[in-house]
């Protein structure tokens, strides 16, 4: 780490990776500000530059460092420099004597980055990595004005152990939020302007408190005055409850959209990665889900080429990605993480066998996500107005489901308006204010059936 340097006055932060980052970047800004610093207008130009960093995307470190190359100007000079969130806290002092940062923070500690930036400013070292009992909640200021979708962080860690994955080592145990913590947030969150709101979590459904689990917390924001809706993610098929199901059903603001990692369509391979469902049960689970809320919108994450992952094993993954039909969907080629079981297992998988794997396995889920957006089109339905177009006069907002819809309109952001889907691409739909537009709901008269559409078995 450098010598002393000037305190800045003022901040970027750039947050890269899942939207658990997106809400600990939220909060870091909230806290510079309480701090004194402000926005800058160029976020080239920023006194000090925050990059809170996600460590399960490949080559995650490496990319870390090209960011902070990056940060050097044309005279030679760059800001201070905070390297905050999971690659922080899995590289610690290593990244502060590789890249020459002034401030390394772990993603349970970013309450304390104004402490760090003054230790930094004086030349002193600047690292905190610890992983505290006590939630760093409490002591972070209160939420500031908001865009109409707010992120809300309700349960951090995890406790699953997944044989590829670093977030218990990086997040730590699970730990969920006081239920009275969450909904004064929530509170704080609307009367900043929020109408919708996402709980977010490593492992978002094994929220509880004592006999409460995610579904009485959902049914409690639900009652919330201002509240137009309600999302979670992400799940673990091992937390999806029945009460959380009936949730889907029952709760109206509870949007018909489910994000359900499966990982792998092998039994085996889902075996050997430590998840705790088979593709029977987490198939078992979908058309539960599917009973409550015919309408819903399914998507997962997929990892191909998991050590040993043969030919007829992805095979079996296409199998299931065919059955259940999935709306949007991620998928990622396996990369080793230091520290993993599976980062030692033998029969590491080829790079170009992983690549040709990926492409077909995401031409299948880019067709399945096009048929979605199809299907829609010529339905009526709300959208939540979020951000402009690229289009004067255009704006963007989100369906239920979750599909972006452009259209041209002079409403505002933040305004909940009744569309008719006019057309559909991979990525997105183009609308138009529905005639008489009002609040109305979308009934199952609106619905297309392809929307509907049952869950088909694989066979075990």
């Amino acid at each position: 780490m450098g010598g002393a340097m000037d305190r800045p006055a003022t901040y970027a932060v750039k947050s890269l990776g899942c939207q658990m980052n997106v809400y600990d970047g939220e909060r870091m800004a909230e806290t510079l500000e309480a701090d004194g610093l402000t926005l800058a207008a160029d976020p080239a130009a920023a006194d000090l530059v925050v990059l809170n960093t996600c460590h399960i995307r490949e080559k995650a470190t490496e990319k870390v460092y090209s960011e902070i190359g990056r940060l050097k100007r044309a005279d030679g000079s760059r800001p201070m420099i905070a390297v905050a969130g999971c690659v922080a806290q899995a590289e610690g002092e290593e990244i502060a004597r590789r890249a020459k940062v002034d401030v390394v923070v772990g993603p349970q500690a970013y309450h304390n980055l104004p402490a760090l930036v003054a230790k930094a400013a004086a030349g002193q070292v600047a690292l905190d990595t610890g992983m505290p009992a006590l939630s760093k909640f409490g002591a972070l200021p209160a939420r500031r004005r908001q865009g109409p979708s707010a992120f809300l962080t309700v349960q951090e860690g995890c406790d699953k152990f997944c044989t590829y994955c670093v977030v218990p080592y990086t997040r730590g145990a699970e730990i969920s939020r006081p239920f009275a913590a969450i909904l004064d947030e929530a509170k704080a969150l609307l009367d900043a302007g929020a109408k919708e709101i996402t709980l977010l979590g490593q492992n978002v459904n094994a929220w509880a408190e004592g006999e409460r689990g995610l579904d009485t917390l959902i049914r409690a924001l639900d009652a919330l005055p201002g509240l137009h809706r309600i999302r979670y993610t992400t799940s673990h098929p091992n937390d999806m409850t029945e009460g959380l199901i009936r949730a889907h059903a029952e709760v109206e603001k509870l949007m018909p959209y489910l994000h359900l990692p499966v990982q792998s369509g092998s039994d085996r391979v889902l075996k050997a990665m430590n998840r705790s469902h088979t593709t029977e049960s987490y198939l078992r689970i979908l058309d539960r889900v599917r009973a409550a809320r015919p309408d819903i919108a399914l998507s997962g994450d997929f990892i191909v080429g998991f050590p040993g992952e043969t030919e007829a094993e992805f095979a079996e993954t296409l199998k299931l990605v065919e059955a259940v039909g999935y709306a949007q969907a991620f998928s990622f080629k396996y990369s080793p993480r230091p520290g993993t079981p599976a980062a030692n297992m033998d029969n590491q998988v080829a790079p170009q066998v992983m690549d040709e794997r990926l492409q077909r396995l995401q031409a299948l889920l880019g067709r399945q996500q096009l048929a979605f957006n199809q299907a829609s089109v010529g339905r009526r339905c709300e959208i939540l107005l979020e951000r402009p177009g690229r289009k004067p006069g255009q704006l963007v907002g989100k369906t239920p489901w979750l599909q972006s819809v452009h259209l041209e309109t002079d409403t505002a952001i933040g305004d909940i308006v009744t569309v008719e889907l006019l057309s559909a691409g991979p990525n997105s739909l183009a609308g138009k204010l529905f005639p008489g537009e009002g609040r109305g709901p979308v009934t199952d008269s609106d619905l297309d059936p392809g929307l509907r559409r049952g869950t088909e078995r694989v066979a075990a």
